[in-house]
């Protein structure tokens, strides 16, 4: 069974006659202790082109010290990575591999290099004899895996020195303790890394440097998806306004840009949503969503011929992920309401039922959803990604200044909007009018994730255009929100009669729900009004 350890560390490298200073002296660091020497010998592994390195990830099995058995380190932050840890095996353990199909596909892993470390380890304690760091001292040989394996002989090594400093387990993220041994080190002569991990320096000093640098050593880490919160993860697939020079690109860099960072960010959600992260299946959901409204919003851009059956597997997956997502946000909805009930007005085991009814419904939908992610539908689809960003559909107009090429298309989907919008004001109260607010707010979505990828190209006018937009998809969001509910408490009050319970609360929160979408539909015209001002649109045209 594989466990997960954070790691926040700090890498340094120094020269042979380089001493380390005594760093009991360095706040709140009140003695130093000597943990031995360990003799270390792992085996990284990596497809022939290299993809796990080329996003950050190593992937070992390691012999020899307290941790020996197969690790995955998956980068979290500059400094900071998840290594999830599993026992040792010949061959490497499907709970980890798992966690990289999205990067590795059908491709094979194989050892790359191999690191062969002698490890002295010093334990920083506070003056409760606590430890609250590490500082590993490594002298470090390593050589080319795969050059034995073609060779049947020992390759010729490099070798280097490197000192480690990671935050204890009961240290907490003070990272300000970094910083002050960080600077004790440096006073003492030793220099940051040059490299972002061991391996990374072992590919490019055996002149096998990925073809795409790790994120974490060329423009940042890049690794939202792996963040504590997949909220965070999330925000890697929006794209940020650029600067003018970006303004004068054209039509296919801004929409490919758009994409690209949608196809990123389900690669990356991937591992989150496996691991069950907050919030990483929402995420995940959003990034297809993203995409595939990408597709359908700039025809004009990519070849449809090409992305429309991309799209359908796409719609195929958020459906997919939607089972899980759905379930979380029914029932922190239903759990919510509940909680603002008086308990004099809670009849009967509600809340009980409440949790038996939810946890059926994830037990469920967590299955599945794994099942989906390790099936052969899936893979073909990450696949099929990872050729239309080798090889994009671009047609003509993506040739185009992308400025009056993606403001038509923003134009295009408000027009959308603006007859379900209208249709839906016009619609007679009930389920007729449910279904076209349901249908208006998924108009709203594409018009909004429209306006999101023109930033790029229309600055200013697009963000806010988006702002005032997503307001209306809120809106339209919380009144479908409460329909779904609406259902779920029908079958609720259901299955209390069935059991002999008394079905009032559950008659209580349906009263409240309805009364809520009736709120929201009140409120619709205003917030319709200040979206759909002429001035905002006009502002929107170059």
């Amino acid at each position: 069974m594989a466990d997960t350890v954070r790691e926040i560390e700090r890498k340094y490298e120094a020269d042979d006659d380089i001493q380390l200073p005594d760093l009991a002296g360095v706040d709140p660091v009140a003695s130093v202790a000597e943990q031995g020497t360990e003799d270390l010998d792992a085996l990284y592994y990596d497809t022939a082109d290299q993809r796990l390195a080329a996003d950050g990830i190593t992937l070992r099995r390691r012999t020899g010290g307290r941790d020996a058995g197969w690790h995955l380190k998956l980068p979290v932050a500059p400094g900071v990575r998840d290594e999830v840890r599993a026992p040792l095996s010949d061959a490497p353990p499907a709970e980890l591999t798992a966690l990289v199909r999205s990067r590795v596909l059908d491709r094979e892993l194989a050892p790359v290099v191999r690191l062969r470390t002698r490890r002295t380890v010093l334990v920083l304690h506070d003056v409760e004899g606590a430890p609250l760091a590490e500082v590993a001292q490594d002298e470090v040989r390593a050589h080319r895996a795969d050059e034995v394996a073609a060779q049947g002989r020992e390759p010729a090594e490099v070798r280097w020195r490197e000192i480690e400093v990671e935050l204890a387990g009961d240290g907490g993220e003070d990272t300000g303790l970094l910083d002050e041994i960080g600077r004790a080190l440096a006073a003492a002569g030793v220099r940051p890394a040059s490299s972002a991990s061991k391996l990374a320096r072992a590919l490019a000093e055996t002149g096998r440097r990925p073809a795409r640098l790790p994120k974490g050593e060329a423009k940042g880490s890049g690794k939202a998806a792996e963040k504590g919160s997949g909220k965070k993860a999330g925000k890697a697939g929006k794209v940020k306004e650029a600067g003018k020079a970006k303004k004068g690109g054209t039509a296919g860099d801004v929409v490919l840009r758009y994409v690209r960072a949608q196809v990123r960010a389900i690669v990356e959600l991937d591992p989150a949503v496996r691991r069950d992260l907050p919030d990483a299946v929402h995420q995940m959901r959003v990034a297809t969503r993203r995409l595939r409204s990408a597709f359908r919003s700039y025809t004009k851009v990519l070849d449809r011929a090409v992305t429309q059956p991309i799209g359908v597997e796409l719609k195929w997956l958020a459906a997919e992920l939607g089972v899980e997502r759905d379930r979380e946000v029914l029932t922190e909805r239903l759990h919510g309401a509940l909680a603002e009930v008086p308990r004099t007005l809670r009849l009967g085991p509600v809340a009980a039922r409440l949790r038996i009814w939810s946890q059926r419904r994830r037990a469920g939908s967590r299955t599945q959803l794994l099942a989906v992610l390790d099936g052969d539908r899936y893979l073909a689809l990450l696949k099929t990604l990872d050729a239309l960003l080798e090889a994009p559909p671009l047609l003509r107009a993506g040739a185009d200044p992308a400025p009056e090429v993606v403001a038509r298309a923003v134009l295009k989907d408000y027009r959308r909007l603006s007859r379900r919008v209208e249709a839906a004001l016009a619609a007679p109260a009930g389920q007729e009018r449910d279904e076209a607010l349901h249908g208006a707010r998924k108009a709203a979505k594409r018009t909004r994730y429209a306006a999101e990828a023109a930033r790029p190209a229309l600055g200013r006018p697009a963000k806010k255009f988006a702002k005032r937009t997503k307001r209306l998809q809120q809106l339209l969001g919380d009144h479908q929100d409460s329909v779904v509910a609406r259902g779920a408490l029908r079958e609720l009050a259901t299955q209390a009669q069935r059991a002999g319970e008394g079905a009032f609360t559950f008659g209580l929160l349906h009263g409240r729900e309805e009364a809520l979408a009736a709120d929201r539909e009140r409120e619709l015209p205003a917030v319709w009004a200040k979206v759909s001002r002429p001035k905002h649109r006009a502002a929107l045209r170059p």
